[in-house]
């Protein structure tokens, strides 16, 4: 899975999950992110305030 989320930088604000549009992020706490759904298109690296998620 090329994209990872550094979770000692995530706070969990949602806005990953938001712009996802496979729909492969969770939030509870931190976000996660399923590896089956996720479509690598990096919406979510643009949309984390804190840089938190990266694109390998």
């Amino acid at each position: 899975m090329p994209v990872s989320i550094k979770q000692e930088a995530c706070d969990g604000c949602g806005a990953c999950a938001e712009v996802c549009p496979a729909e492969a992020i969770t939030v509870d706490g931190t976000a996660k992110i399923n590896a089956d759904e996720c479509v690598d298109c990096g919406a979510c690296v643009d949309a984390c305030p804190n840089n938190a998620i990266t694109l390998e």
